[in-house]
């Protein structure tokens, strides 16, 4: 009675049975179905976390290309290899997105057939009513009060009860179907299809913040730009400090406003020991002349500002000391606002200031900025609290090719000293130049004159509180998807927030009528998935329906 083809082991290994060779279409259909499996567009979404913590970890040239530029000088060693790796443009690197584009294609491939699946369930009847519910683990039983006079009024009420069952299961939500097995009314009802259209709107909402997100990058961009107070900004490429446009990015898109940095307002905790000098609010007064007009705007770190379809961020502050040079003949050759950087929580700040023509060399400076000077037990300057108190600024001149008539473009932040010569400090056995605002003194070499300008002349000789002015660094982006980024994030939470609460459920009710003329109500629940609250929920609409179920000590009524 075997098949002719049965094998039962003793015919050796030449006679075992062999799988057959798949060819490239079946790869290709088994590379597809993995692809598209859930597990894989999980395991693609976790690769895409952690693929974006070197993002966190190393500055990226599209936010921060002078702290790509700092992070090379600081680390030569190391910067080239994870430069080898693209780790500092990490949201473009080919790797990056690479997981993109296969958890995009992934998340496809799961969404349709499931879809398509979850339409076809939507249309199906309820199942029908299994033969013996006392087997499923939420079960439970009622006895209809009274007992009927003969089998046409067993089955009569045994309809009544199906009917209102119906009734009270629709009114719970449920979508019923009445069947009729053998003379035995049942109804069968389930609910809970909205937990795999939750599922399904969070993954085509995933899809949806893939594919937003993927178009903002595309058009739009992401600029910096540093203001000194009392100077502006016009939104313009050229006026960038630095500039990131996406692939697809016009420059003809940009809406020509001007940004003027009035006043920055910066508060300090001065109550507290503890924390003496910890900020507490930064503030940008700040002026928009645009095509609707002008407006004053305030800026704050975690309040931007909307104006013109971009979001104007702002990102940090420092000083930025007015220096004057002026050339033997007391002839300025150079004045500007140059912003320092902060070193340390108390403002220590250094600058570069570079001065090209005018004199006999070029010549550099870098200083040295303390609000607050104060001198360690080394001798060396810091600065103890990080507003106008003691301002002092130190400066280390040295002469010689600042390397900028090549052209090849250099750091404003940055002073090239290999092919020059050190005038002042170091170990040139000549104290560096030390000046307090207003003050000014003779540049090394006859070279000419320095000066540190106060932007308050007119304040008395100990007041420095308004005497250098701030520069506040400000991130201008343009993202177009940003609406449709929150639109999709909000149905992302929805879609989550049904898939985790809603429960898919099945529940059965059958009228039993038994030999002596009784009638059974039957209840029955079945859950997929893991669902602790359905043995209370069938007991809870059995009461509801029927009626408690008499308890042990009730006195029975003969």
């Amino acid at each position: 009675m075997r098949p002719a083809d049965y094998d039962d082991g003793t015919a050796g290994p030449a006679a075992s049975v062999t799988a057959p060779k798949l060819g490239p279409l079946e790869w290709l259909r088994f590379a597809w179905r993995q692809l598209t499996s859930m597990r894989t567009a999980l395991l693609l979404l976790l690769l895409l976390a952690i693929a974006a913590v070197p993002g966190s970890l190393v500055p990226q040239r599209s936010s921060d290309p002078n702290g790509v530029v700092q992070y090379f000088a600081d680390n030569p060693d190391l910067a080239p290899v994870l430069d080898s790796f693209q780790m500092f443009d990490v949201y473009t690197s080919v790797w990056f997105s690479a997981i993109y584009l296969l958890l995009f294609v992934s998340l496809i491939g799961c969404i349709i057939p499931r879809t398509k699946h979850h339409l076809e369930a939507l249309r199906a009847r309820p199942p029908k009513t299994p033969a013996r519910l006392s087997r499923l683990s939420a079960y439970t039983e009622r006895e209809l009060d009274g007992g009927a006079d003969d089998a046409a009024d067993a089955a009569a009420d045994a309809e009544t009860a199906i009917a209102s069952a119906s009734t009270e299961l629709k009114k719970a939500g449920y979508r019923v179907e009445r069947y009729d097995q053998r003379g035995v009314p049942s109804v069968s009802a389930e609910r809970g299809y909205l937990r795999e259209t939750g599922n399904l709107v969070f993954h085509t909402a995933l899809v949806g913040v893939l594919v937003t997100v993927a178009i903002g990058g595309g058009f739009g961009f992401s600029g910096q730009r540093v203001i000194v107070e009392g100077q502006s900004f016009v939104n313009t490429l050229a006026a960038y400090d630095s500039f990131n446009p996406g692939r697809f990015f016009d420059d003809g898109r940009l809406t020509p406003y001007r940004l003027t940095l009035d006043e920055l307002d910066a508060v300090y905790e001065t109550e507290n020991t503890d924390a003496l000098g910890q900020p507490i609010d930064f503030t940008a007064h700040v002026t928009i002349d645009g095509p609707d007009g002008s407006a004053e705007r305030d800026v704050k770190v975690n309040e931007p500002l909307y104006e013109y379809g971009t979001d104007v961020y702002l990102l940090g502050n420092g000083y930025a000391p007015t220096i004057t040079v002026r050339d033997p003949d007391g002839e300025v050759i150079f004045t500007d606002s140059v912003p320092f950087l902060p070193q340390d929580a108390n403002l220590t700040s250094i600058g570069v200031i570079k001065v090209p023509d005018g004199l006999d060399e070029q010549i550099g400076m870098v200083g040295f900025f303390y609000p607050t000077q104060s001198t360690l037990s080394t001798g060396a300057y810091t600065s103890t609290y990080p507003d106008l108190v003691f301002p002092v600024l130190t400066l280390n001149v040295y002469s010689g090719d600042l390397g900028i008539d090549d052209g090849t473009p250099r750091s404003v932040y940055q002073l090239d000293t290999s092919g020059m010569e050190q005038l002042t400090g170091g170990q040139t056995g000549v104290d560096s130049v030390e000046l307090m605002p207003g003050e000014s003194t003779e540049l090394p070499n006859g070279l000419g004159t320095v000066e540190f300008a106060t932007a308050t002349p007119d304040a008395a000789g100990d007041d420095f509180s308004q005497s250098v002015p701030r520069f506040a660094s400000f991130d201008v982006h343009h993202d177009p998807s940003q609406v449709w980024v929150l639109v999709f994030a909000l149905l992302i939470l929805g879609g989550l927030l049904l898939s985790l609460f809603v429960p898919r459920r099945r529940m059965w009710v059958k009228a039993v009528t038994r030999p002596d003329g009784r009638v059974v109500l039957e209840y029955a629940g079945l859950a997929r998935g893991d669902d602790p609250g359905l043995e209370r929920a069938v007991e809870e609409f059995a009461d509801r329906h029927a009626g408690p179920r008499p308890r042990s000590d009730d006195p029975v009524v003969e």
